[in-house]
């Protein structure tokens, strides 16, 4: 019995001609490619025996190697008469940032589809593929499988990007923005930089894609190059979130600024005010012989008029030359 708990294998779905899928369980890997229909088989690539079951289907040993690899960068490339391709997917699961796009290898030769993606890094887009299949509605061949599967995976590009739209113009329309929002405009910033560091690289290997020779029909490469269009519109709403993101940062740095410069000076204007009155105050003060009114009961209450008078002029002096 083959221990699913430890395996790399997911699932695989054998497809006839006539549309009809079935499940196929890993021992049968090596006998489930049909001569008609097509195998679409899904794996867990860092688990110890997914290179075994990528050797039951017949892929050869630089295919399997590509397969595994621990860091990949989307691109598309043809190898052994098939191709290979690395996408990206935003990561949907529980606790995850989306920004930490999990990635997605393919192979496709022929009547054969094999997807890989690591350990514990789920992706709806290739479940919601999944439930096609258990309803029996399997795309017609494993190249329209491809491109749905991309579709799907930018889908979740799309409702990611509309999510942080929506955030920015919530931001944009508060009148005061708060120690919560900055953090919500860095966080953005870094959703948006780290989105594009995957996402261009994406738009290129999808346009690689729809060059290979052999691939894609004039039919699919057309439906993949709305994809990849669709990929080109996300990354420039990208650039634009992470505009948007710098210009409010820069406004709330402006607006704190330019309160503390009115803290400031006022501040500096009551200082003004106090000054020669701390100054009178340390020469009555001081501690010496011959100082004028210390023989006088009145001395203190016309030091204290005095300064009044002083203080009063000198506010009056500011306001008359509008530095209040």
């Amino acid at each position: 019995m083959h221990d699913m708990q430890h395996s790399g294998f997911l699932w695989a779905y054998r497809v006839s001609d006539k549309g009809k899928t079935e499940p196929v369980s890993p021992d049968a890997l090596s006998t489930a490619l049909p001569e008609e229909g097509y195998l679409w088989v899904h794996l867990q690539s860092d688990i110890e025996d997914s290179e075994h079951l990528m050797q039951q289907l017949g892929l050869p040993q630089s295919v399997t190697d590509a397969l595994l690899a621990l860091e990949t960068r989307p691109r598309a490339l043809s190898m052994m008469e098939g191709a290979l391709i690395y996408l990206r997917a935003v990561n949907k699961n529980p606790d995850a940032d989306p920004e930490d796009m999990v990635s997605l290898r393919v192979w496709l030769k022929g009547n054969l589809l094999v997807t890989a993606r690591r350990k514990d890094r789920r992706l709806e887009s290739v479940a919601a593929i999944r439930e096609q299949f258990d309803a029996q509605q399997a795309p017609a061949c494993p190249r329209t499988l491809l491109i749905e599967l991309v579709g799907n995976i930018a889908d979740r590009i799309h409702d990611t990007v509309d999510d942080m739209d929506d955030m920015l113009v919530e931001c944009e329309t508060r009148d005061v923005l708060n120690k919560a929002d900055r953090q919500t405009l860095a966080a953005l910033r870094r959703q948006a930089a780290t989105m594009r560091r995957f996402l261009a690289p994406q738009r290129d290997a999808l346009e690689a894609l729809q060059r290979l020779p052999g691939v894609l029909s004039q039919e699919q490469a057309f439906e993949l190059r709305e994809q990849s269009d669709r990929v080109t519109r996300y990354v420039e709403d990208l650039d634009l979130a992470r505009e948007r993101a710098i210009v409010l940062q820069d406004e709330l740095r402006n607006r704190i600024a330019d309160q503390q410069g009115v803290r400031m000076y006022v501040l500096s204007m009551v200082t003004a005010i106090f000054l020669p009155l701390s100054f009178l105050t340390g020469v009555f003060g001081m501690n010496v012989g011959g100082l004028p009114g210390t023989d006088s009961q009145d001395a203190f209450t016309l030091l204290m008029g005095a300064m009044g008078v002083l203080a009063v002029f000198m506010l009056i002096a500011m306001l008359w030359k509008r530095w209040l």
